[in-house]
C-alpha cells in the first residue's frame, strides 16, 4: 500500500466526491468507462431495484431493437398457443390442415391482430376467439404508444457524445510533468458550449493499520473553455500542489490510483446541458508519451481526426522528476 508520507502534504483532500473513505476496495474501478458507477445494489425487491424505462433507454441500439423485436414475437407465439387452446375452429378461413401449417396461420393471423392490420381471410367466429382477439388488439396499440414513447425518448434524450483518449499520460511539460488525456465531440452538428471538467484523484493508502481511499480534486491547467469544436487536451501540472508529486509508474499501481472525470456542457443541438463520465485507473496511464496532433488544414478548412484520438509518441524523460523521498 502506499504511504500516507508518500502523498504530497500539499495537497488537498476533496470530501465531496460522493465515496466513502472507509471501503477498504473498490474492485477494479470505481466507474467503469461508460460512465456508469462500479456499484450493486441489494437486499430490496427486484422490481423496486430495476427500472424497465431506463433500462430501455440505456441499451444499445442492437440489444434496443432485439428486445423489441424479440418481445414481438413471444407475445405473438403466446397469443397463438391460447387460440390453439380455445380451438382452431373458432377461426374461419384456414386453409392448411397439417399442424404445421394450422400453426402458422394462426401465428399470422395473432400478428395481423395484435398490429391492428387485419388483412381478413382469417377471422374468429367463436366467442372464445372473438373475446381473445379483441384482448389482442388492445394490447397491441397499447404497446405500441409504450414503443413510440421509448423510441422518442432515446432520440430526445440529450447526449454528450464525446469520445475520450484511451490512456492517460504523464509526460514533460514546461519544465514540469503533467497528467494528460483529451476528449472530443464525435458527432457532426453537436457542438458544445460552457464545457467544464472537473478531475479527481482516489489513492488507497494505509492508515492507522487499515486500508482506506483519499480522494483529491485535481487543479487543471484550464478547467473551461467557451466551446469544444475541436478536442480537447486536459492538463494537470504536477508541482507543489499536486498529489501526484513524484510518484513513479510503481507508485500510481501501489496507490490504485484511479482519475473519475466529470465532462458538464451545453449542447446546442439538445438546448439542454449534458454531461459525460469515465476514468482512467493506473494502468491505463502511461509515462513519457505525448499525443500527436489530431486535425490537419485542407483548402476548405480544419479537418478533425478521429482516428487518431488515442495515438501518441513516446518522448525523453523529464531528469526534473523530482523522486518519492523529496516530498516525503
Amino acid at each position: 500500500m502506499a504511504l500516507l508520507k508518500h502523498i504530497n502534504p500539499f495537497s488537498k483532500t476533496n470530501e465531496d466526491t460522493g465515496f466513502s473513505a472507509t471501503i477498504s476496495s473498490y474492485g477494479e474501478r470505481f466507474i467503469n468507462k461508460d460512465g456508469s458507477f462500479n456499484l450493486r445494489k441489494e437486499g430490496n425487491r427486484l422490481w423496486d431495484r430495476y427500472s424497465l424505462f431506463h433500462i430501455m433507454l440505456s441499451l444499445p441500439i442492437w440489444a434496443f431493437v432485439l428486445v423489441i423485436v424479440g418481445a414481438f414475437i413471444l407475445v405473438n407465439l403466446i397469443y397463438t398457443s391460447i387460440y390453439l387452446l380455445i380451438g382452431a375452429g373458432e377461426l374461419q378461413g384456414i386453409s392448411s390442415h397439417t399442424a404445421w401449417g394450422i400453426f402458422k396461420e394462426v401465428y399470422y393471423f395473432s400478428t395481423e391482430t395484435f398490429t391492428t392490420v387485419g388483412y381478413g381471410r382469417v377471422n374468429p367466429v367463436g366467442d372464445g376467439a372473438n373475446f381473445l382477439a379483441s384482448i389482442e388488439a388492445m394490447s397491441g396499440f397499447l404497446s405500441f404508444a409504450v414503443i413510440t414513447g421509448l423510441i422518442y425518448g432515446r432520440f430526445a434524450r440529450p447526449k454528450a457524445y464525446l469520445a475520450f483518449s484511451d490512456k492517460a499520460l504523464i509526460t514533460p511539460f514546461r519544465g514540469r510533468n503533467a497528467l494528460m488525456f483529451r476528449f472530443a465531440c464525435y458527432k457532426d452538428g453537436h457542438t458544445l458550449t460552457d464545457v467544464t471538467v472537473q478531475v479527481n484523484a482516489a489513492m488507497q493508502i494505509h492508515e492507522d493499520g487499515k486500508q482506506t481511499y483519499r480522494y483529491y480534486e485535481l487543479p487543471l491547467e484550464r478547467h473551461k473553455i467557451q466551446s469544444l469544436p475541436m478536442n480537447w487536451t486536459v492538463v494537470h501540472v504536477i508541482d507543489e500542489q499536486s498529489p501526484l508529486l513524484g510518484f513513479t509508474a510503481e507508485d500510481i499501481k501501489v496507490a490504485d490510483l484511479e482519475l473519475y472525470v466529470l465532462i458538464k456542457g451545453f449542447n446546442d443541438i439538445y438546448s439542454n446541458v449534458v454531461q459525460q463520465r469515465t476514468s482512467y485507473t493506473f494502468h491505463e496511464i502511461i509515462y513519457n508519451h505525448k499525443f500527436v496532433p489530431m486535425y490537419r488544414e485542407t483548402a476548405k478548412g480544419t479537418v478533425l481526426e478521429m482516428h487518431k484520438l488515442h495515438d501518441t509518441v513516446e518522448v525523453e524523460a523529464n531528469a526534473e522528476i523530482l523522486p518519492v523521498s523529496a516530498v516525503s
